[in-house]
């Protein structure tokens, strides 16, 4: 009857924490759905200045035209003046001169010697009839018409311009995923992936699955062509597709590829995440504490799902004080001893025995402590969501907590005369199964 209990209170729990991602997926989608409308309004401010600068950039093409169009009709009129006063020059020139041939026939008329008349008549009747003649040839029309025979064609521009209008964007088409960019280190994977030909592409748009063939949720949103999602669950294969958007919508995804995390967690402590007044070694596998307060160090890795094993070497331990080993909340207190508050689970020990330590009280003593050389084993088993310890690979207890559900860092914490060194990606004491 207990075990159904407990049976069906575990599927209960389950089941909460899926429905409480989805609600959480939900959230977040709400919140993308009022941050677009902000985005809608701010677009359309920017749309705005801009369909406005266009209409007056054709304004100012139109001005310009008109002026380069003004300047041609000045040109063709200095031309056409220029003629009209070159054509009134030789004119008054040849008036001038049948002028004169006027006035010298005038003369020649009134001369009373005949044969003198005789000798130049014939040459003066020719020279008028060819004057005469010429006259009427050449002067008796304007060069020039002082009306300009040119029309204005605006109809393809009015056309042009009735017919301006907005036009609409294409989504992009899908992005292509590069495989040979792409890969899985840990617990970490990365995706790069190509724009898409020809597209217009304001960003992107990645999502993952759950690791289990599960629903996909957005883990990334902007303009980068590769990024690089952490904290996820190891021993998973991940499938992961990228789409394009712009404002005109969302494009199409791109074929899924899978990425495999990594079977086993390689980590180490976390200067970063851990507390004050602790001294780490070059590749922060080993930490040492410095002052008399117990500090906490984090690792740099947190888990949520499968069956973990880490262990922890006594490098030295020359002090009356109580390590304590075990997990935590991302957000434990750091300068008191581990299991102190409700955000950390430990194991406490000295030289001669230990307890279980969770949010100030401790239970279940048991005989066996550590000294130098020792080893200390952590087990965090989230298929069962339960927590054992070993020392010197054998089981140190019962298993010490159950009921684990979250995310979980792996911890310590130490004083003076402490130095540990941790050891990652272990496969569990043979007895676990049996503890």
């Amino acid at each position: 009857m207990i075990a159904l209990f407990v049976f069906f209170q575990t599927e209960l729990s389950h089941n909460l924490q899926q429905l409480s991602e989805r609600a959480r997926s939900t959230t977040e989608f709400i919140q993308r759905l009022k941050g677009m409308s902000d985005k809608v309004n701010e677009n359309c401010e920017e749309f705005e200045a801009m369909v406005s600068a266009q209409c007056d950039a054709l304004i100012e093409a139109i001005h310009h035209r008109r002026a380069q169009l003004l300047e041609c009709i000045r040109q063709d009129k200095e031309l056409r003046v220029r003629a009209l006063k070159e054509q009134v020059t030789t004119c008054t020139s040849r008036l001038q001169q049948t002028t004169a041939l006027l006035q010298f026939c005038i003369e020649a008329l009134k001369e009373t010697d005949s044969s003198a008349f005789l000798q130049v008549g014939s040459m003066l009747i020719s020279r008028v009839a060819n004057t005469d003649h010429s006259w009427h040839k050449e002067w008796t029309a304007p060069r020039v018409s002082p009306h300009f025979d040119l029309t204005l064609d605006d109809k393809s521009v009015l056309r042009a311009i009735d017919q301006l209008n907005f036009i609409q964007m294409k989504p992009p088409t899908a992005p292509t995923i590069i495989p040979e960019e792409c890969s899985a280190e840990n617990n970490s994977v990365t995706v790069a992936w190509q724009p898409p030909a020809q597209s217009h592409v304001e960003g992107y748009v990645l999502e993952l699955d759950d690791g289990n063939g599960g629903d996909f949720r957005e883990v990334y949103c902007g303009t980068e062509t590769i990024c690089t999602v952490d904290g996820l669950h190891f021993h998973c294969m991940y499938n992961a597709r990228v789409k394009a958007f712009n404002s005109s919508g969302e494009g199409e995804y791109s074929e899924l590829i899978g990425l495999q995390t990594a079977e086993v967690a390689w980590f180490t402590f976390d200067p970063i995440l851990s507390g004050p007044g602790l001294q780490y070694s070059e590749d922060s596998a080993t930490v040492t504490g410095e002052g008399w307060e117990h500090r906490v160090a984090l690792g740099s890795v947190g888990f949520s799902r499968g069956v973990h094993y880490w262990e922890f070497t006594i490098d030295k331990y020359d002090a009356d004080t109580d390590p304590a080993f075990g997990i935590a909340r991302i957000d434990v207190t750091r300068d008191k001893m581990l299991g102190k508050d409700d955000k950390g689970w430990a194991m406490y020990i000295d030289r001669q025995r230990s307890w279980f330590q969770h949010a100030g009280g401790h239970e279940q003593r048991v005989e066996g402590g550590i000294t130098a050389g020792s080893t200390v084993g952590v087990l965090l088993d989230l298929n069962h969501h339960v927590l054992s310890f070993f020392v010197n690979e054998e089981p140190q207890g019962a298993v010490a907590f159950r009921d684990l559900y979250g995310v979980f860092y792996p911890a310590v914490s130490i004083n003076r005369g402490v130095s540990v060194t941790l050891h990652t990606a272990l496969d569990p004491p043979s007895d676990c199964e049996e503890t």
